[in-house]
């Protein structure tokens, strides 16, 4: 069993250095070059580094953060070389997503452990539910599926696809059937049948921000009726080859209702892998899961540690 789980971690760890590939080499080229000919941190150099963290979607306020704090590490210093920039880098950006990391899937409960999953459409919300369900089954949990997002069409049956391929349940109704009984529904059958986890699609988009909210508290509050403390975890979904408009989203849906982990997806299609850095610092909230390829295994638990030696490494 040892070899076998050495030989996934090996074959996760390769995944993650081809998806973050692109990341990797916009990000430490462009700063190789910044390097060249200088002997010091200067002013020049910081506002050039500045322009490349931006230009990578880490975000403007997590990029002051990392400039202010290697202007405060250099202020007596020599720039010896890419070598100790580098080094620095890696501390001040594994300081911003280290003490946000999670190690636990879910939090204990008795009962179901129902996860509430939003996002916006297109962002690979539906891809993300069923990888996560196959994972979850994988490491021996019962798992049942929620199609709630009742508004967009094909995403009830897109989700049947999910549940089919996996092995798991999908409660279901017909299109434009009300959300919240959807969840309802699943929950209670969760519950009667002793499953231990339960994942709820969620619709992507409503009219404004106050539908939006107004919707994802009500499925929140009739889940609680069968289960008080749920949803016990709301996860957000996000793109990470849309840089900025991934702000915007993550923006719209903490302000929507109270998100406590993030997914961020397509990153092995981008140069712009800064983003996950740049959300997770601005709003607080523990990335969980990062999507580095399209295989239904591609769906890897978020390791801190392992993204920041990947992109500098």
């Amino acid at each position: 069993m040892g070899k076998l789980k050495a030989f996934f971690s090996k074959q996760d760890q390769q995944k993650l250095e081809a998806g973050l590939a692109p990341t990797k080499k916009s990000f430490l080229s462009r700063l190789g070059t910044a390097v060249v000919g200088k002997t010091k941190i200067d002013d020049e150099f910081l506002d050039e580094l500045e322009s490349i963290l931006i230009q990578s979607d880490v975000g403007v306020a997590t990029t002051l953060k990392i400039i202010d704090a290697l202007e405060a590490r250099t202020a007596n210093e020599k720039f010896l070389g890419l070598e100790e920039l580098v080094k620095m880098l890696r501390e001040e950006i594994s300081k911003l997503l280290v003490d946000k990391s999670t190690k636990e899937i879910l939090p204990e409960a008795k009962g179901p452990q129902v996860v509430m999953v939003v996002g916006v459409n297109g962002v690979g919300k539906t891809t993300t539910i069923g990888k996560l369900a196959h994972q979850l089954k994988a490491q021996g949990k019962s798992v049942m599926l929620g199609a709630a997002d009742t508004f967009r069409a094909g995403a009830i049956d897109q989700l049947q696809i999910w549940a089919d391929r996996v092995e798991v349940p999908l409660i279901r109704q017909e299109m434009g059937s009300d959300p919240a009984s959807v969840a309802f529904d699943t929950v209670q059958a969760a519950t009667a049948k002793g499953v231990d986890v339960v994942l709820i699609d969620t619709a992507g988009r409503l009219h404004n921000k106050v539908n939006l909210m107004n919707e994802l508290s009500k499925v929140k509050r009739v889940m609680s009726k069968v289960i008080p403390e749920a949803p016990h975890e709301v996860l957000l979904v996000l793109d990470g080859s849309t840089g900025q408009n991934a702000f915007e989203q993550a923006k719209q849906f903490t302000a929507a209702t109270e998100v406590t982990s993030l997914a961020i997806t397509k990153l092995d299609g981008t140069a712009k892998g800064g983003v996950l850095l740049g959300i997770s610092d601005q709003f607080q909230i523990p990335v969980k899961y990062i999507g580095v390829g399209e295989g239904i295994e591609d769906l890897q638990d978020f390791d801190p540690q392992h993204y920041i030696q990947t992109l500098f490494g």
